[in-house]
């Protein structure tokens, strides 16, 4: 069959919404393999803390891009984008379908729609502004955009301090404000793709990540944690999980006061990701009181 005749299958939606059961679900069903869409599930030795997918469930279905990067190597959309490229040729000799899963939505949009031909950043000048930020908290970051890119600080959500990092370092590199190189060219691809979103309802989800907090203790997080803590200024280790435990080690907080504000912090990041797809009107949400697998599988095979 040609490549017209391909569907990759993305499975999204916020943290902790089941993503990964109905991905393998999937993946058993279509009889195919599974590409992680996760920012974070790239690096060994995080697995508690970023929910990464088990033995057991990596032995019920084949993934990709998942635990192969040390913490001090970087990852980007980009990198993402052409990984996927690379995969997915090689992966569709063997079954029609790929089922891609995760929460990462700038990367899932990387993929699907393209990215404009921004430069690759140093590690050097990734350091330097990262530290802008450690350092100087949203405040610096806005007046280094009002300097580089005000046109783009006017329209940036003032908040995301991962965007507005990115704006600054390609402003930095390029030696042109990041805006001027926004295209919003979007990408055509020969293949079908069906984009599938777990909803559950608001209280589900919290109680969901609440009780998500509560297994990655039991399961380890505070020693998973505390072997990375030498290394707390990497990027990579820049996450909701990690960075509490961070402060709880050093005496900012006690344990009970970092899992609750990890709870906290993953439903506000999960509120996110849910204002992201609602801005994608290709995004196909799985109702809240159907079985997800039936339900995505009488989407696909409509499509």
């Amino acid at each position: 069959m040609s490549i017209a005749d391909k569907t990759l299958v993305i499975v999204t939606g916020p943290t902790a919404s089941g993503k990964t059961a109905l991905a393998i679900g999937l993946a058993r069903a279509l009889q195919c393999e599974i590409i992680s869409a996760d920012s974070r599930q790239v690096y060994r030795r995080i697995p508690i803390v970023t929910a990464a997918p088990d033995a057991e469930q990596l032995a019920a279905a084949p993934h990709h891009l998942v635990g192969f990067l040390e913490p001090e190597e970087s990852y980007s959309a980009a990198a993402f984008d052409a990984d996927v490229s690379r995969l997915l040729p090689r992966l569709w000799e063997h079954s029609d379908y790929v089922v891609m899963c995760g929460g990462s939505m700038m990367y899932i949009d990387a993929f699907v729609n393209g990215l404009d031909n921004l430069p690759d950043i140093p590690p050097t000048l990734r350091d330097s502004v990262w530290r802008l930020f450690d350092e100087g908290g949203l405040p610096a970051l806005h007046d280094k955009l009002r300097e580089l890119d005000p046109g783009y600080l006017a329209t940036a959500d003032p908040v995301n301090h991962k965007r507005l990092i990115h704006a600054i370092e390609v402003s930095i590199q390029a030696g042109v404000p990041y805006s001027s190189l926004l295209t919003g060219n979007r990408r055509e691809h020969p293949f079908s793709i069906v984009k599938l979103a777990l909803a559950p309802e608001r209280a589900e989800l919290f109680a969901r990540i609440g009780r998500r907090v509560d297994r990655m203790l039991a399961e380890g997080l505070e020693d998973e944690a505390r072997a990375l803590y030498p290394l707390r200024g990497l990027n990579s280790l820049n996450t909701v999980g990690l960075k509490e435990m961070f402060l709880y080690f050093d005496g900012c907080m006690s344990l009970q006061q970092a899992a609750d504000k990890i709870a906290r912090n993953t439903r506000v990041y999960a509120k996110k990701q849910l204002t992201w797809l609602k801005r994608d009107p290709s995004v196909i949400y799985i109702p809240a009181d159907a079985d997800p697998l039936t339900y995505s599988l009488s989407i696909i095979n409509e499509e």
